[in-house]
Protein backbone atom coordinates (compact mmCIF):
# COMPACT_ATOMS: atom_id res chain seq x y z
CA UNK A 1 0.00 0.00 0.00
CA UNK A 2 1.18 3.80 -1.12
CA UNK A 3 1.82 5.90 2.04
CA UNK A 4 1.99 9.62 2.46
CA UNK A 5 4.36 10.25 5.31
CA UNK A 6 3.85 13.76 5.61
CA UNK A 7 0.92 13.97 7.92
CA UNK A 8 0.18 11.51 10.99
CA UNK A 9 2.54 10.92 14.10
CA UNK A 10 5.99 11.01 12.67
CA UNK A 11 6.92 8.75 15.68
CA UNK A 12 4.13 6.16 14.30
CA UNK A 13 4.40 7.02 11.09
CA UNK A 14 8.03 5.92 10.61
CA UNK A 15 8.12 2.79 12.80
CA UNK A 16 5.42 1.52 10.97
CA UNK A 17 6.61 2.31 7.73
CA UNK A 18 10.33 1.10 8.80
CA UNK A 19 9.14 -2.84 10.41
CA UNK A 20 8.64 -4.08 7.02
CA UNK A 21 11.65 -2.75 5.70
CA UNK A 22 13.40 -4.59 8.79
CA UNK A 23 11.55 -7.93 8.05
CA UNK A 24 12.79 -7.07 3.79
CA UNK A 25 16.12 -6.96 5.26
CA UNK A 26 16.51 -9.57 7.48
CA UNK A 27 14.96 -12.04 4.88
CA UNK A 28 17.54 -10.46 2.23
CA UNK A 29 20.65 -11.69 4.73
CA UNK A 30 18.58 -15.48 4.70
CA UNK A 31 19.91 -15.77 0.84
CA UNK A 32 23.36 -15.43 2.59
CA UNK A 33 23.43 -16.76 5.36
CA UNK A 34 21.28 -20.59 4.13
CA UNK A 35 24.28 -20.44 1.55
CA UNK A 36 26.50 -20.47 3.62
CA UNK A 37 25.18 -22.86 5.82
CA UNK A 38 24.32 -25.52 3.69
CA UNK A 39 27.70 -25.01 2.07
CA UNK A 40 29.39 -25.63 5.43
CA UNK A 41 26.92 -28.53 6.68
CA UNK A 42 26.77 -30.14 3.06
CA UNK A 43 29.98 -29.80 1.44
CA UNK A 44 32.63 -28.91 3.91
CA UNK A 45 35.03 -25.92 5.55
CA UNK A 46 36.46 -25.32 1.90
CA UNK A 47 32.99 -25.28 0.21
CA UNK A 48 32.40 -22.48 2.99
CA UNK A 49 35.45 -20.53 3.13
CA UNK A 50 34.91 -20.07 -1.08
CA UNK A 51 31.78 -18.95 -0.48
CA UNK A 52 32.66 -16.66 2.03
CA UNK A 53 35.55 -15.44 -0.38
CA UNK A 54 33.64 -14.30 -2.98
CA UNK A 55 31.10 -12.59 -0.33
CA UNK A 56 32.42 -8.81 -0.24
CA UNK A 57 33.06 -8.88 -4.29
CA UNK A 58 29.18 -10.12 -4.62
CA UNK A 59 28.83 -7.27 -1.92
CA UNK A 60 30.60 -4.53 -4.47
CA UNK A 61 27.97 -5.49 -7.18
CA UNK A 62 25.09 -5.23 -4.38
CA UNK A 63 26.27 -2.00 -3.28
CA UNK A 64 25.98 -0.74 -6.60
CA UNK A 65 22.26 -1.90 -7.24
CA UNK A 66 21.87 -0.49 -3.60
CA UNK A 67 23.18 2.70 -3.96
CA UNK A 68 21.51 2.95 -7.30
CA UNK A 69 18.33 2.00 -5.71
CA UNK A 70 18.76 4.92 -2.78
CA UNK A 71 19.25 7.47 -4.72
CA UNK A 72 16.17 6.95 -6.89
CA UNK A 73 14.20 6.48 -3.48
CA UNK A 74 14.81 9.83 -2.12
CA UNK A 75 14.22 11.85 -5.33
CA UNK A 76 10.77 9.43 -5.74
CA UNK A 77 10.08 10.50 -2.43
CA UNK A 78 10.68 13.83 -2.76
CA UNK A 79 8.35 14.20 -5.39
CA UNK A 80 5.74 11.98 -4.03
CA UNK A 81 5.26 13.91 -0.69
CA UNK A 82 4.79 17.26 -3.24
CA UNK A 83 2.14 15.43 -5.19
CA UNK A 84 4.11 15.95 -8.42
CA UNK A 85 2.21 12.60 -9.90
CA UNK A 86 3.35 12.88 -13.21
CA UNK A 87 7.41 13.93 -12.47
CA UNK A 88 7.36 10.70 -10.22
CA UNK A 89 6.03 8.38 -12.69
CA UNK A 90 9.46 9.98 -15.15
CA UNK A 91 11.70 9.61 -12.59
CA UNK A 92 10.61 5.55 -11.84
CA UNK A 93 11.08 4.81 -15.39
CA UNK A 94 14.27 7.05 -16.31
CA UNK A 95 15.56 5.35 -12.98
CA UNK A 96 14.97 1.50 -14.15
CA UNK A 97 15.85 2.02 -17.29
CA UNK A 98 19.19 3.73 -16.55
CA UNK A 99 20.05 1.25 -13.73
CA UNK A 100 19.13 -2.05 -16.00
CA UNK A 101 21.90 -1.02 -18.80
CA UNK A 102 24.39 -0.20 -16.09
CA UNK A 103 23.57 -4.12 -14.52
CA UNK A 104 24.30 -5.37 -18.59
CA UNK A 105 27.96 -3.36 -18.31
CA UNK A 106 28.68 -4.23 -14.85
CA UNK A 107 27.73 -8.18 -16.02
CA UNK A 108 29.73 -7.98 -19.33
CA UNK A 109 32.71 -6.68 -17.36
CA UNK A 110 32.36 -9.05 -14.00
CA UNK A 111 32.45 -11.91 -16.26
CA UNK A 112 35.63 -11.09 -17.88
CA UNK A 113 37.37 -9.89 -14.89
CA UNK A 114 36.19 -12.36 -12.18
CA UNK A 115 38.88 -14.41 -11.61
CA UNK A 116 41.47 -11.76 -11.74
CA UNK A 117 39.55 -10.58 -8.81
CA UNK A 118 40.15 -13.43 -6.58
CA UNK A 119 43.54 -14.15 -7.69
CA UNK A 120 44.34 -9.59 -6.19
CA UNK A 121 42.15 -10.85 -2.82
CA UNK A 122 44.90 -13.64 -2.20
CA UNK A 123 42.93 -16.42 -2.65
CA UNK A 124 44.09 -19.68 -1.80
CA UNK A 125 44.53 -21.86 -3.79
CA UNK A 126 42.37 -25.12 -2.34
CA UNK A 127 39.28 -22.76 -2.43
CA UNK A 128 40.38 -20.37 -6.11
CA UNK A 129 38.24 -23.04 -8.39
CA UNK A 130 35.07 -23.02 -6.04
CA UNK A 131 35.33 -19.01 -5.28
CA UNK A 132 35.44 -17.77 -9.18
CA UNK A 133 32.57 -20.01 -9.92
CA UNK A 134 30.67 -18.99 -7.60
CA UNK A 135 31.29 -15.78 -8.09
CA UNK A 136 30.64 -15.78 -12.26
CA UNK A 137 27.26 -17.74 -11.61
CA UNK A 138 26.73 -14.78 -9.18
CA UNK A 139 27.53 -12.37 -11.51
CA UNK A 140 25.44 -13.06 -14.92
CA UNK A 141 21.99 -12.69 -12.41
CA UNK A 142 23.12 -8.72 -12.03
CA UNK A 143 19.96 -7.94 -14.16
CA UNK A 144 18.03 -9.14 -11.85
CA UNK A 145 19.64 -7.96 -8.66
CA UNK A 146 19.01 -5.03 -10.29
CA UNK A 147 15.49 -5.22 -11.15
CA UNK A 148 14.62 -6.25 -7.88
CA UNK A 149 16.43 -3.54 -5.96
CA UNK A 150 15.05 -0.65 -8.17
CA UNK A 151 11.61 -1.91 -8.23
CA UNK A 152 12.00 -2.13 -4.18
CA UNK A 153 13.48 1.66 -3.89
CA UNK A 154 10.42 2.62 -5.63
CA UNK A 155 7.58 1.09 -3.19
CA UNK A 156 9.97 2.56 -0.52
CA UNK A 157 10.04 5.97 -2.28
CA UNK A 158 5.96 5.63 -2.00
CA UNK A 159 5.61 4.52 1.39
CA UNK A 160 5.56 0.96 0.64
CA UNK A 161 7.51 -1.57 2.53
CA UNK A 162 4.94 -4.54 2.56
CA UNK A 163 5.31 -5.64 -1.07
CA UNK A 164 9.12 -5.88 -0.98
CA UNK A 165 8.45 -7.94 2.33
CA UNK A 166 6.18 -10.36 1.05
CA UNK A 167 8.19 -10.67 -1.97
CA UNK A 168 11.70 -11.58 -0.12
CA UNK A 169 10.14 -13.83 2.44
CA UNK A 170 8.85 -15.26 -0.81
CA UNK A 171 12.18 -15.80 -2.61
CA UNK A 172 13.94 -16.43 0.58
CA UNK A 173 12.07 -19.88 1.51
CA UNK A 174 12.02 -20.79 -2.19
CA UNK A 175 16.09 -19.72 -2.01
CA UNK A 176 16.52 -22.53 1.28
CA UNK A 177 14.51 -25.07 -0.90
CA UNK A 178 16.88 -25.05 -3.43
CA UNK A 179 20.16 -24.57 -1.90
CA UNK A 180 18.55 -28.25 -0.21
CA UNK A 181 18.06 -30.02 -3.17
CA UNK A 182 20.87 -28.71 -5.20
CA UNK A 183 23.88 -28.99 -2.84
CA UNK A 184 21.93 -32.06 -0.28
CA UNK A 185 20.41 -33.74 -3.08
CA UNK A 186 22.25 -33.34 -6.62
CA UNK A 187 25.40 -32.59 -4.75
CA UNK A 188 26.44 -29.59 -6.91
CA UNK A 189 28.51 -28.05 -4.16
CA UNK A 190 29.04 -24.54 -4.65
CA UNK A 191 27.44 -24.26 -8.09
CA UNK A 192 24.40 -25.22 -6.49
CA UNK A 193 24.63 -22.43 -3.78
CA UNK A 194 25.19 -20.21 -6.90
CA UNK A 195 22.48 -21.01 -8.98
CA UNK A 196 20.12 -21.46 -5.90
CA UNK A 197 20.24 -17.57 -5.39
CA UNK A 198 20.23 -17.14 -9.39
CA UNK A 199 16.98 -18.85 -9.75
CA UNK A 200 15.13 -17.53 -6.40
CA UNK A 201 16.58 -14.11 -7.18
CA UNK A 202 15.27 -14.10 -10.88
CA UNK A 203 11.63 -15.01 -10.33
CA UNK A 204 11.61 -12.43 -7.25
CA UNK A 205 12.37 -9.89 -9.26
CA UNK A 206 10.03 -10.41 -12.04
CA UNK A 207 7.20 -10.61 -9.96
CA UNK A 208 8.31 -7.21 -8.28
CA UNK A 209 8.60 -5.36 -11.66
CA UNK A 210 5.09 -6.95 -12.87
CA UNK A 211 3.66 -5.17 -9.08
CA UNK A 212 5.21 -2.25 -9.53
CA UNK A 213 3.92 -1.56 -13.48
CA UNK A 214 0.66 -2.24 -11.48
CA UNK A 215 1.07 -0.08 -8.60
CA UNK A 216 1.74 3.04 -10.49
CA UNK A 217 -0.84 2.71 -13.18
CA UNK A 218 -3.50 3.07 -9.99
CA UNK A 219 -1.53 6.59 -9.25
CA UNK A 220 -4.16 8.80 -11.47
CA UNK A 221 -2.23 11.15 -13.51
CA UNK A 222 -4.04 14.21 -16.16
CA UNK A 223 -2.29 13.36 -19.40
CA UNK A 224 0.98 11.61 -20.29
CA UNK A 225 4.71 12.20 -19.10
CA UNK A 226 7.79 11.16 -20.34
CA UNK A 227 9.18 7.83 -19.65
CA UNK A 228 12.75 8.96 -19.81
CA UNK A 229 14.37 12.28 -18.96
CA UNK A 230 18.16 13.60 -18.83
CA UNK A 231 17.56 16.02 -16.43
CA UNK A 232 15.06 13.79 -14.27
CA UNK A 233 18.70 11.38 -14.28
CA UNK A 234 20.56 13.93 -13.38
CA UNK A 235 18.81 14.88 -10.40
CA UNK A 236 18.83 10.95 -9.60
CA UNK A 237 22.52 10.73 -10.06
CA UNK A 238 23.17 14.06 -8.03
CA UNK A 239 21.78 11.45 -4.96
CA UNK A 240 22.79 8.35 -6.30
CA UNK A 241 25.87 8.12 -7.49
CA UNK A 242 27.22 9.25 -3.95
CA UNK A 243 25.41 6.36 -2.87
CA UNK A 244 26.79 4.55 -4.99
CA UNK A 245 30.09 5.58 -4.09
CA UNK A 246 29.65 5.35 -0.71
CA UNK A 247 28.11 1.76 -0.81
CA UNK A 248 30.76 0.71 -3.03
CA UNK A 249 33.86 2.03 -0.82
CA UNK A 250 32.02 0.29 1.93
CA UNK A 251 32.71 -3.12 -0.01
CA UNK A 252 36.04 -1.99 -1.38
CA UNK A 253 36.91 -1.56 2.27
CA UNK A 254 35.63 -4.92 2.95
CA UNK A 255 37.67 -6.59 -0.37
CA UNK A 256 40.67 -4.78 1.50
CA UNK A 257 39.79 -6.10 4.89
CA UNK A 258 39.11 -9.97 3.07
CA UNK A 259 42.73 -9.78 1.24
CA UNK A 260 44.06 -9.14 4.65
CA UNK A 261 42.17 -12.10 6.27
CA UNK A 262 42.84 -14.51 3.33
CA UNK A 263 46.54 -14.58 4.61
CA UNK A 264 45.70 -16.61 7.44
CA UNK A 265 44.34 -19.63 5.83
CA UNK A 266 41.04 -21.09 5.15
CA UNK A 267 39.65 -21.68 8.44
CA UNK A 268 40.11 -18.25 9.74
CA UNK A 269 38.27 -17.34 6.40
CA UNK A 270 35.65 -19.60 7.37
CA UNK A 271 35.45 -18.22 10.75
CA UNK A 272 35.39 -14.84 9.38
CA UNK A 273 32.59 -15.78 6.75
CA UNK A 274 30.49 -17.17 9.38
CA UNK A 275 30.51 -14.66 11.07
CA UNK A 276 30.21 -11.95 8.84
CA UNK A 277 26.92 -13.37 8.04
CA UNK A 278 25.46 -13.26 11.42
CA UNK A 279 26.97 -9.84 11.69
CA UNK A 280 24.99 -8.55 8.85
CA UNK A 281 21.91 -9.99 9.81
CA UNK A 282 22.42 -8.26 12.68
CA UNK A 283 23.36 -5.20 11.06
CA UNK A 284 20.60 -5.05 8.40
CA UNK A 285 17.94 -3.81 10.86
CA UNK A 286 20.09 -0.59 12.11
CA UNK A 287 20.78 -0.35 7.99
CA UNK A 288 16.89 -0.65 7.31
CA UNK A 289 15.82 2.42 10.02
CA UNK A 290 19.11 4.19 8.22
CA UNK A 291 17.11 3.64 4.63
CA UNK A 292 13.53 4.06 6.11
CA UNK A 293 14.67 7.57 7.41
CA UNK A 294 15.95 8.46 4.40
CA UNK A 295 12.43 7.90 2.60
CA UNK A 296 11.08 9.65 5.37
CA UNK A 297 12.81 12.62 5.34
CA UNK A 298 13.06 12.95 1.60
CA UNK A 299 8.78 13.03 1.67
CA UNK A 300 8.79 15.47 4.37
CA UNK A 301 11.16 17.37 3.08
CA UNK A 302 9.85 17.89 -0.44
CA UNK A 303 6.20 18.54 1.37
CA UNK A 304 8.19 21.45 3.13
CA UNK A 305 7.72 19.61 6.61
CA UNK A 306 11.52 19.64 8.19
CA UNK A 307 10.16 19.95 11.66
CA UNK A 308 8.87 16.46 11.10
CA UNK A 309 12.09 14.99 11.18
CA UNK A 310 13.10 15.28 14.83
CA UNK A 311 10.39 13.17 16.33
CA UNK A 312 11.16 10.91 13.77
CA UNK A 313 14.82 11.12 14.65
CA UNK A 314 14.46 10.45 18.36
CA UNK A 315 11.80 7.13 17.48
CA UNK A 316 14.12 5.49 15.27
CA UNK A 317 17.28 6.15 17.73
CA UNK A 318 15.14 5.00 20.46
CA UNK A 319 13.79 1.65 18.68
CA UNK A 320 17.72 1.29 17.66
CA UNK A 321 19.74 1.57 20.82
CA UNK A 322 16.93 -1.22 22.55
CA UNK A 323 17.68 -3.44 19.80
CA UNK A 324 21.34 -2.75 19.74
CA UNK A 325 21.71 -3.82 23.48
CA UNK A 326 19.13 -7.21 22.62
CA UNK A 327 21.53 -8.28 19.94
CA UNK A 328 24.83 -7.73 22.16
CA UNK A 329 22.89 -9.96 24.63
CA UNK A 330 22.47 -12.89 22.06
CA UNK A 331 25.52 -12.43 20.78
CA UNK A 332 27.24 -12.74 24.26
CA UNK A 333 24.77 -16.01 25.39
CA UNK A 334 24.61 -17.65 21.89
CA UNK A 335 26.88 -16.50 19.24
CA UNK A 336 29.28 -19.62 19.08
CA UNK A 337 26.12 -21.80 18.49
CA UNK A 338 25.44 -19.46 15.68
CA UNK A 339 28.86 -19.33 14.38
CA UNK A 340 28.69 -23.59 14.72
CA UNK A 341 25.66 -23.30 12.36
CA UNK A 342 28.08 -22.95 9.69
CA UNK A 343 31.00 -25.38 10.56
CA UNK A 344 31.04 -29.08 9.72
CA UNK A 345 32.21 -32.03 12.05
CA UNK A 346 35.97 -31.69 10.23
CA UNK A 347 39.18 -31.23 12.49
CA UNK A 348 39.27 -27.53 11.55
CA UNK A 349 35.43 -26.44 12.81
CA UNK A 350 36.86 -26.15 16.14
CA UNK A 351 38.67 -23.38 15.32
CA UNK A 352 36.27 -21.74 12.64
CA UNK A 353 34.22 -21.15 15.43
CA UNK A 354 36.47 -19.37 17.81
CA UNK A 355 37.46 -17.29 15.50
CA UNK A 356 33.82 -16.79 14.24
CA UNK A 357 32.61 -16.22 18.02
CA UNK A 358 35.66 -14.03 18.43
CA UNK A 359 34.39 -11.44 15.60
CA UNK A 360 31.17 -11.15 16.79
CA UNK A 361 31.50 -10.65 20.61
CA UNK A 362 33.82 -7.92 19.93
CA UNK A 363 31.97 -5.85 16.97
CA UNK A 364 27.95 -6.81 18.47
CA UNK A 365 29.96 -4.44 21.39
CA UNK A 366 29.56 -1.77 18.50
CA UNK A 367 26.21 -1.91 17.20
CA UNK A 368 24.47 0.90 19.92
CA UNK A 369 27.21 2.90 18.30
CA UNK A 370 26.59 2.15 14.51
CA UNK A 371 22.45 2.61 15.16
CA UNK A 372 23.65 6.23 15.90
CA UNK A 373 25.60 6.23 12.64
CA UNK A 374 23.37 4.83 10.43
CA UNK A 375 19.92 7.44 11.77
CA UNK A 376 21.58 10.55 11.62
CA UNK A 377 23.39 9.73 8.09
CA UNK A 378 20.01 8.51 6.92
CA UNK A 379 19.01 11.76 7.66
CA UNK A 380 22.11 13.54 5.75
CA UNK A 381 21.38 11.28 2.67
CA UNK A 382 17.20 11.98 2.77
CA UNK A 383 17.71 15.88 2.79
CA UNK A 384 20.15 15.52 -0.38
CA UNK A 385 22.96 16.62 2.10
CA UNK A 386 25.21 14.39 0.25
CA UNK A 387 28.78 16.39 0.80
CA UNK A 388 28.08 15.43 4.89
CA UNK A 389 26.52 12.27 3.91
CA UNK A 390 30.25 10.94 1.90
CA UNK A 391 32.22 12.87 4.56
CA UNK A 392 30.94 10.33 7.06
CA UNK A 393 30.99 7.73 4.55
CA UNK A 394 34.42 7.87 3.92
CA UNK A 395 36.20 8.90 7.01
CA UNK A 396 34.50 5.31 8.75
CA UNK A 397 35.85 3.54 5.67
CA UNK A 398 38.87 4.79 6.08
CA UNK A 399 38.96 4.42 9.55
CA UNK A 400 38.09 0.82 9.18
CA UNK A 401 40.39 0.07 6.60
CA UNK A 402 43.69 1.72 7.85
CA UNK A 403 43.37 0.11 11.72
CA UNK A 404 42.26 -3.13 10.41
CA UNK A 405 45.84 -3.40 8.64
CA UNK A 406 47.99 -1.22 11.23
CA UNK A 407 46.88 -3.51 14.15
CA UNK A 408 47.30 -6.98 12.24
CA UNK A 409 50.45 -5.30 11.12
CA UNK A 410 51.40 -4.35 14.95
CA UNK A 411 49.66 -7.86 16.67
CA UNK A 412 50.24 -10.61 13.70
CA UNK A 413 47.14 -11.76 15.24
CA UNK A 414 43.46 -11.90 12.80
CA UNK A 415 41.28 -10.99 16.38
CA UNK A 416 43.53 -7.67 15.83
CA UNK A 417 41.28 -6.95 12.94
CA UNK A 418 37.73 -7.53 14.43
CA UNK A 419 38.57 -3.83 16.75
CA UNK A 420 39.19 -1.43 13.61
CA UNK A 421 35.80 -1.67 12.78
CA UNK A 422 34.02 0.12 16.10
CA UNK A 423 36.47 2.16 15.89
CA UNK A 424 35.57 3.11 12.05
CA UNK A 425 31.58 3.51 13.58
CA UNK A 426 32.67 5.54 16.45
CA UNK A 427 34.70 7.81 14.09
CA UNK A 428 31.73 8.30 11.52
CA UNK A 429 29.00 8.78 14.10
CA UNK A 430 30.67 11.68 15.86
CA UNK A 431 31.05 13.62 12.29
CA UNK A 432 26.91 12.52 11.64
CA UNK A 433 26.32 13.98 14.74
CA UNK A 434 28.06 17.51 13.95
CA UNK A 435 26.66 17.82 10.96
CA UNK A 436 23.56 17.04 11.89
CA UNK A 437 23.52 19.54 14.71
CA UNK A 438 25.25 22.79 12.45
CA UNK A 439 22.04 22.20 10.25
CA UNK A 440 23.54 22.22 6.92
CA UNK A 441 21.04 19.12 5.81
CA UNK A 442 18.09 21.45 6.02
CA UNK A 443 19.20 23.96 3.70
CA UNK A 444 20.94 21.04 1.04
Amino acid sequence: MIKDMTEGSPSKILLRFSLPMILSGMFQQMYNVVDSVVAGKFSGVDALAAVGASYPVTMLFIAVATGAGMGSSVVISRLFGAKEYQRMKTAVFTAVSSMLVLSLLLTAVGTLVCSHLMRLLRTPANIFEDSALYLRIYIWGLFFLFLYNMATAVFNGLGDSKTPLGLLIFSSLFNVVLDILFVAGFHWGVAGVAWATFIAQGLSSILAFLILIRRLRSIQTEGGYPKFSWHTLGKIAVIAVPSILQQSIVSVGQLAVQALVNGFGAAVIAGYSAAIKIDSFFKMTIMSMGNAMSSFTAQNMGAGKPERVGPGKKAALLSMLLYAVVSLVLVVFFGQYMIGLFADTSEDAAQVIAVGTQYMLIVSGGYLIYAVLMVYNGILRGAGYMLGFTTVTLTDLICRVGFSYLLAWITQSDASIWWAIPIGWGVGAVLALLFYYKGNWQRA
